[in-house]
């Protein structure tokens, strides 16, 4: 018997199995996981479920959970541990049959509502076992934390190429959710569930790993996120009575979804990729908030970036790929005038023809380019106009054209059917290969040594696929060797080189997940170059990272109104102003502009690197006529504000946590424009926008309690 609860006091996790069933978790003590009411109700979803080739489901569905494996799993102990900044509690359970043995890992930061899931199994049996999937974790009994499944909403993100964060709700007992079958009728539990999985490794290409459980009458929610740079799912299953059980599995790369399996001989083990949740009876807010939280403790120390200093790349609405000597040292002068911490020389550096794309891997710098200064001495120019040099790499990929693909072992490349795998005129470095990382090592050494760059745009434009299957049971599970490949070698470059600055892109945003985020310095946040549609992904980015760790475009042009400039570095100064556009073009007036809200930035990313984010208007839809993202600290709350609506005359802006007290509100930013006039209801936590006569506009606001 096991009936053990651990973790946050007011949400803690429950533990519990019978003698004849294996453990179960539940997110809170609202349910009683070991004593099911019904006889019926005894077979359901374990902590670990495994899906094993020659022992299948116990229960015939698409499902991860009832797994025959999953069923027979049986406590053997469980022990606690202290980690640096938290602590942690080993779950570890047996299947007699096949000597597998699960040992299910929970930690937690500090006293944070969040706790992080991994499962490593072990074949301890005298046979190989093929694995098919394995969840990092499930937990029943969510209706036990959240209530009746007829009062939650599910809140999730389309993502795309220019099109990132799009949250939208469902109800889950609505048409797109939940259907009632008459469980009790039929015997046992219904066998959909609501799913979503992602693919290859652009983690978020389709929908951002991340999503939020809410009930909407009591604020009862729960966010979760699989962190993984690779493939991934989650699902939502009911349970017997739809009423009372609704359970949550968490899973990295499946056979089904991602032709990922995995055989074990006898001693060896496969761990699962992490998964977290969090808790809080405050909405969606509060989940996110202990999730941000949550996501700060897990991500590497990263000193060289501490202070985030700021960006400027030149690609954005500007060079787009074309770097010349003649293009930059205005942009290098413009950029430093703009008060730019770091300059970054983006793609098109080292390609000599004028087609970069499948010319990328050798990453030596173009002989035609940059005249007699060549590219050290524009660096060494940078420096001398007080910038920090970086260089846009995209080091994961061998165009079709480079020399490198002939140069390297064909082992060094991701092949299928012993065929290299190719996508759009590139080929994929395969970072399980000694000689790829070597080739890596190369490269990144003599860029930072030799050349003396500092900080590195990393990008990734396309992907290979289900993945290589070489030396791997299939794609899949060569994959998974790759992402996990990848992981360890930035980790490994950060070790060798600390002074390093790195930031994430991929297409944008594809790879917004928590594995890479955790090993960079911040994210780019889209590619989309209208500013008018940036507020939408800018306000959605926190849901899946920290707000500092949100690279948000802001690129003026020198044919823009000054409002139009503001609106652009609104959506910056939102996370990480990421500068870039013809800076070298816009007169004084325009450049005072640029020039306040690099002044003011200093202070808002070291705000917004102790703040929760928040929604004032709730999560945007893509096209709302208003936008608005808050991050608070308990001193003061900062609110991002877009109008997009030439015609609107006030907006309603929400801030419970304020309510019941006085407000100062003042702009932050823009102060050389009209500001917008505002009234503040302390009763119900509301702030009025006066919109008239604003046009598409954006302000910084910052609230206060009044003196």
């Amino acid at each position: 018997m096991l009936d053990l609860t651990w973790g946050d006091d007011a949400f803690p996790l429950r533990f519990t199995a019978t003698d004849d069933g294996p453990v179960m978790a539940s997110v809170a003590q609202g349910v009683d996981a070991a004593e099911p009411r019904r006889p019926e109700q005894r077979a359901r979803p374990a902590l670990v479920e495994a899906l094993v080739l020659g022992e299948g489901r116990g229960l015939n569905s698409m499902r991860a959970i009832r797994t025959t494996v999953g069923d027979r799993l049986r406590h053997v102990e469980h022990r606690e541990a202290s980690l640096d900044r938290g602590r942690s509690i080993e779950i570890v359970q047996r299947d007699e049959r096949t000597g597998l043995v699960a040992a299910t890992t929970i930690a937690r930061f500090d006293d944070l509502a969040a706790y992080r899931v991994t499962t490593t199994v072990t074949n301890d049996g005298a046979a190989p076992v093929v694995l098919q999937q394995v969840t990092s974790g499930t937990f029943i009994g969510l209706t036990g934390h959240l209530g009746a499944t007829a009062e939650l909403d599910l809140w999730t993100a389309r993502s795309e190429w220019c099109a990132e964060n799009r949250w939208s709700s469902t109800a889950l007992s609505g048409a797109a959710g939940f259907a009632e079958i008459d469980t009790e009728l039929h015997g046992h539990f219904a066998r959909g569930s609501i799913a979503l999985a992602g693919h290859s490794t652009w983690p978020s290409g389709e929908w951002v790993p991340v999503a939020v459980v809410e009930n909407r009458d009591t604020g009862r929610a729960l966010a979760w996120q699989v962190e993984h740079n690779g493939p991934w799912r989650w699902e939502l299953d009911q349970l017997f009575d739809p009423a009372e059980a609704l359970a949550l599995a968490l899973l990295g790369p499946t056979d089904l979804d991602h032709a990922w399996t995995t055989r074990l001989e006898p001693g060896d083990s496969f761990t699962t990729v992490p998964a977290s949740v969090a808790l809080a009876d405050t909405g969606l807010q509060g989940a996110i908030g202990e999730l941000t939280e949550h996501r700060r403790r897990s991500h590497l120390d990263a000193h060289a970036d501490s202070a985030r200093p700021l960006i400027f790349n030149d690609y954005m609405n500007a060079l787009m790929g074309d770097p010349t000597t003649e293009k930059l040292l205005p942009l290098i002068d413009a950029a430093a005038s703009a008060g730019a911490e770091i300059f970054c020389i983006d793609a098109g550096w080292y390609d000599d023809d004028g087609d970069w794309w499948p010319s990328v891997g050798a990453w030596e710098p173009s002989t035609v380019r940059f005249g007699e200064l060549g590219l050290p001495g524009l660096l060494q120019v940078i420096r001398d106009r007080g910038m920090t040099p970086g260089l846009w790499v995209e080091p994961e990929v061998v165009g079709v054209r480079s020399p490198v693909a002939q140069q390297l072992p064909e082992a060094a490349f991701m092949r299928r059917g012993s065929v290299r795998i190719v996508e759009h005129d590139r080929y994929f470095l395969d970072l399980r290969s000694p000689d790829a990382r070597a080739h890596l090592d190369a490269v990144f050494d003599r860029l930072i040594g030799e050349y003396g760059a500092r900080y590195f745009k990393w990008d990734y434009n396309v992907t290979p696929g289900s993945g290589p299957d070489s030396d791997a049971s299939g794609p899949g599970e060569g994959l998974l060797g790759h992402t996990r490949a990848l992981l360890a070698w930035v980790e490994a470059l950060r070790a060798r080189h600390p002074g390093v600055v790195l930031e994430a892109c991929s297409s944008g945003a594809q790879r917004m997940d928590a594995a890479t985020l955790a090993r960079f310095d911040l994210q780019s946040t889209t590619d989309q170059q209208d500013a008018r549609r940036y507020p939408t992904i800018a306000t959605g980015a926190p849901m899946a990272m920290a707000p500092e760790m949100a690279g948000n475009w802001a690129y003026p042009q020198s044919e823009w109104s000054d409002e139009r400039i503001a609106f652009t570095l609104v959506t910056g100064l939102s996370g990480r102003l990421y500068l870039s556009g013809n800076l070298d073009r816009l007169d004084e007036r325009q450049l005072a502009v640029v020039r306040e809200a690099a002044a003011v930035y200093p202070a808002v990313i070291q705000h917004h690197a102790h703040a929760l984010p928040a929604w004032p208007l709730g999560l945007p839809a893509w096209e709302d006529a208003q936008v608005a993202l808050a991050t608070a600290t308990a001193e003061s709350t900062l609110a991002f504000v877009w109008n997009r609506d030439a015609d609107a005359t006030s907006a309603v802006l929400s801030f419970p946590a304020l309510a019941g007290s006085g407000v100062e509100v003042e702009t932050v930013f823009p102060t050389g424009l009209p500001a917008w006039p505002t009234t503040w209801d302390a009763e119900a936590g509301a702030l009025t926008v006066d919109l008239t006569g604003a046009g598409e506009a954006a302000r910084v606001l910052r609230l206060s309690p009044a003196r």
